[in-house]
């Protein structure tokens, strides 16, 4: 019998190829998407992406949607209690681990299983420490198809905000960036690839800057 857990999903690249390599795996069943979102704009934390196209994502997934809903500013406090309280019904039905798509980043892993020991949970990291330059060409090889839906301009120009991620892209990366962006320079959103039944149809909108200095490029469905 397959280990039920919950999927720690962003809609983007990495969280993508973490889903990808646990059906692989075979060895686990995902019970839910956990995804954390906005509650005054209805978009995805960090990436900006709408509801509508995080629904559909899952739709095409074949999965549930657990939406967790933040206050616009929202403390490190309230993120923790609502976490807290869903994990903890979660826990209660029977899931003990929850997936994330994290690489390298050493800090937020730490922080991740230090909140779920508290309540008798562990976490799960399909991708950790692989080489992000292999894992962005591999994600193009499998036939992913993304679209960077946020940029840093301290890391990374804005000009990149709105491109498909394929091997131009890649190419154009400064070195300084890392090729998955696990530094916080992009974050991407996947409509399409060998995980979803269907192509999440959108068009490109509008690149904005918004407060907190990082540039959108709004995705509107179609």
């Amino acid at each position: 019998m397959k280990e039920p857990v919950l999927f720690s999903w962003s809609g983007g690249k990495d969280s993508s190829l973490a889903l990808h390599r646990l059906r692989q795996e075979g060895k686990y069943r995902v019970v839910a998407l956990l995804t954390v979102l906005g509650r005054d704009y209805d978009r995805i934390s960090h990436h900006g992406v709408r509801s509508a196209l995080l629904e559909q994502q899952a739709d095409a997934l074949g999965l549930s949607l657990e939406p967790v809903y933040l206050s616009m500013d929202a403390t490190n406090k309230e993120y923790e209690a609502k976490m807290r309280e869903l994990l903890l019904g979660y826990r209660d039905r029977g899931v003990r681990s929850v997936v994330f798509g994290d690489i390298f980043l050493e800090d937020l892993r730490k922080y991740r299983e230090e909140k779920l020991a508290q309540v008798d949970m562990k976490g799960l990291f399909p991708l950790w420490k692989e080489d992000t330059a292999a894992l962005v060409r591999r994600f193009v090889a499998l036939g992913f198809k993304a679209v960077l839906c946020c940029v840093n301009p301290r890391l990374l120009a804005p000009s990149f905000a709105g491109r498909e991620i394929d091997q131009q892209l890649i190419a154009d990366l400064p070195s300084t960036v890392d090729p998955c962006g696990e530094n916080g320079e992009f974050h991407s959103f996947v409509y399409e690839g060998p995980i979803f039944k269907k192509r999440i149809d959108h068009r490109i909108g509008e690149v904005v800057l918004r407060p907190g200095g990082n540039y959108f490029c709004d995705l509107l469905p179609v």
